[in-house]
């Protein structure tokens, strides 16, 4: 592998995200009554008031999402190696009997009930096929002159390996050529292992084509702050939650994260200018990056001799996030805005086809130009209405209320807010140009809720006052007021569990009636955690030596010093050398400040370690097999002067709990010692 692959490599850290979403399902059942709680009265009256007032007449996104069936496979479940269950769409079954449910938001049940495709479709004949329903993000296969070029292989290896499958039993068993990641998003490339091997792609048979900055991103985005994202994921995606007509009933772009293996094969091809033009296996593509939309490395591609527009997951059934609720950088709605407008005018007046790598495929260009046109229009309007209000003085901390997606983009199914909302979209892009404070002091150094709560709760008459009037405005459906007064009330008292119980059913109606699958589920699974406790969840485990060998030196230095606890650091001073020869690599590894901090390509004079090790025998370590000081003692390696240096390390690192506190009271004190 070439130095600047090394130098980009993709850490194992990101499969621990992602195994820590997964984990939460399993610990999560035992907790939940799978049939849930009723809609309200109020709740009930809502939703009927949208089945009348949204324009369902409009039908041709579940035309269009039958379109090309082929088939699906004999079970609607994925297996693993052991018999453990990866991927299981009859969960969703629910959803296909017809029953219009009071406690799903009416327009998200739609786009549950169009996410139920399950199999190979066929979208151009001869040419592009698409698994979809066997993971978040969809499988698209384009059959080359001698083999499959296949788009964005899924989160897992089984999946990916069960889609190459099923399109090689019922379209023409082919070889893979080409393999392209869309995006640095681990979705759309974690299950290449299930598809293709790494010595195919060393020995030059099989292309692997990503974007520029493809590896870095996915670094910078999940790595660093990857224990709390975690667990606000399970949060976004309702991983704890059982799916049913009370709990989880889609991801808006899919229905779920599937839970198999995962791995990680470097990119042969790094797509570097705006617009590349390639061919692969005899097909004819043009790629177009589209850095800082949807994901910060991506692109978009275009077949031009079949007319077909690959969109990515820069255009797909809903407004996505531009403020991704597990947590992440905040994206650029405007340039996602003129992204989608350059896409329109370079390829979408010609397009006949347009794909993307979750949901359904539109055919015809009057039908495709429509949907990229309200979807460049959506996000420019997000961001330049946002800012109008903002020039006028709206803060972050109304803008949520104040903002409106217009009319004329409500009516229109491909532009709402299943993924992202209006409302934590509109307070991201206020962010995103202001910061988060509103302009009063009295916002800017605030103290922290646990802290305030009690003189507000005290101020209120008691925990007897405000419960009394939460209920009050439970029953009259003034759920966001009872919201404000109850959360004071959990925070002044975490093990009052009557007022955690109110919170609950408080946020439970919030969760019906919110249109954004985002939405819906953190409310639910808070008010799942304040009901029974937050569930154990284990630590990820079972990484991959390809996803150990992906993360840089620099970067697993970097994720250790965020470990480091500076009231245990302060006063500490040391200067490691640590060299790894079979890469050719050195660094300088030092304390000073209560801080951890490393640069590469030199060595300190006067370090008072100097440590060598093999960067393949570091891989161990970067997988949590084993740590650094027991490694060395067993005779990897070796360390020249003080080894003391790193037990003072190691006294200082703290292990993170993958299962800390959300909403307060959830977690036990011994719990939280575990």
């Amino acid at each position: 592998m070439s130095s600047p692959q090394v130098k980009f490599q993709l850490s194992q850290l990101i499969l621990s995200l992602v195994l820590g979403l997964i984990s939460t399902l399993a610990v999560a059942q035992e907790h939940f009554n799978p049939k849930g709680r009723a809609a309200s009265s109020h709740t009930s009256e809502l939703q009927s008031e949208l089945r009348e007032s949204l324009p369902f007449a409009d039908e041709r996104d579940f035309e269009e999402s039958q379109r090309g069936f082929i088939a699906e496979p004999g079970s609607r479940r994925i297996l693993g190696a052991s018999g453990n269950v990866v991927w299981d769409m009859g969960r969703y079954d629910f959803l296909l009997n017809g029953q219009d449910f009071d406690s799903i938001h009416p327009s998200l049940q739609r786009q549950a009930r169009l996410n139920m495709n399950f199999g190979l479709y066929e979208v151009v004949p001869d040419f592009l096929y698409q698994v979809r329903g066997f993971d978040l993000a969809n499988m698209t296969l384009v059959r080359g002159e001698t083999g499959w070029i296949l788009f964005d292989v899924l989160l897992t290896n089984e999946t990916a390996a069960a889609v190459l499958a099923l399109a090689n039993e019922h379209v023409a068993e082919l070889p893979v050529k080409a393999v392209v990641y869309s995006h640095s998003h681990i979705d759309h490339f974690g299950g290449v292992r299930g598809v293709v091997d790494e010595a195919s792609v060393a020995r030059g048979e099989v292309e692997i084509i990503a974007p520029s900055g493809f590896m870095e991103e996915a670094i910078a985005e999940n790595v660093y702050a990857g224990n709390a994202m975690s667990r606000r994921a399970g949060f976004q995606y309702g991983r704890v939650m059982p799916s049913s007509p009370f709990g989880q009933v889609d991801s808006a772009i899919g229905k779920g994260l599937a839970a198999g293996t995962t791995g990680l094969i470097a990119p042969t091809l790094v797509i570097q200018q705006d617009f590349e033009e390639h061919v692969i296996d005899g097909v004819s593509l043009v790629f177009h990056n589209t850095p800082g939309t949807e994901a910060p490395a991506e692109m978009n591609t275009w077949f031009p001799e079949q007319k077909v527009f690959w969109a990515a997951e820069n255009i797909t059934a809903t407004i996505h996030n531009v403020y991704t609720l597990r947590g992440a950088l905040v994206r650029d709605a405007l340039a996602w805005s003129k992204q989608i407008n350059e896409a329109l005018y370079r390829f979408g007046r010609e397009a006949e086809v347009l794909v993307s790598s979750h949901n359904w495929p539109r055919w015809g260009n009057e039908r495709i130009q429509e949907v990229m046109r309200a979807q460049r229009d959506a996000y420019a309007n997000l961001n330049n209405q946002v800012l109008h209000l903002a020039n006028q003085g709206v803060t972050i901390n109304e803008i949520h209320n104040e903002y409106r997606v217009p009319q004329s983009l409500q009516e229109q199914w491909n532009v709402r807010q299943y993924h992202g909302s209006e409302f934590h979209n509109a307070r991201a892009v206020l962010n995103r140009y202001l910061g988060y404070w509103d302009g009063n002091p009295a916002t800017l150094a605030p103290l922290s809720p646990a802290d305030s709560a009690p003189l507000f709760v005290e101020m209120m008459g008691g925990a007897d006052a405000i419960l009394s009037r939460a209920g009050e405005l439970h029953q009259a459906g003034q759920y966001r007021l009872a919201m404000e007064i109850l959360n004071k009330l959990v925070y002044a008292e975490p093990a009052n569990q009557p007022a955690k119980d109110m919170l609950a059913a408080v946020f439970e109606q919030l969760g019906y009636q919110y249109e954004s699958a985002s939405m819906r589920n953190v409310f639910l699974s808070a008010a799942q955690e304040l009901r029974n406790g937050a569930p154990r969840i284990p630590a990820a485990r079972g990484t991959s030596p390809s996803l150990a060998r992906a993360m840089t030196t620099e970067q697993w230095w970097d994720g250790v010093a965020i470990r480091i606890d500076s009231g245990l650091a302060d006063g500490m001073e040391f200067v490691i050398n640590f060299v790894t020869p079979d890469t050719g690599q050195q660094f300088v590894v030092e304390m000073s400040g209560g801080t951890l901090t490393t640069i590469e390509g030199y060595q300190a004079e006067a370090a008072n370690a100097t440590i060598r090790i093999e960067r393949s025998d570091l891989d161990t370590v970067i997988m949590g097999q084993t740590n650094l000081p027991a490694l060395l003692q067993s005779g990897v390696g070796s360390v020249d002067g003080d080894p003391g240096v790193l037990l003072q390390l190691a006294a200082a690192l703290v292990q993170f709990d993958p299962g800390f506190e959300v909403m307060p009271g959830t977690v036990s004190a011994s719990e939280a010692q575990d």
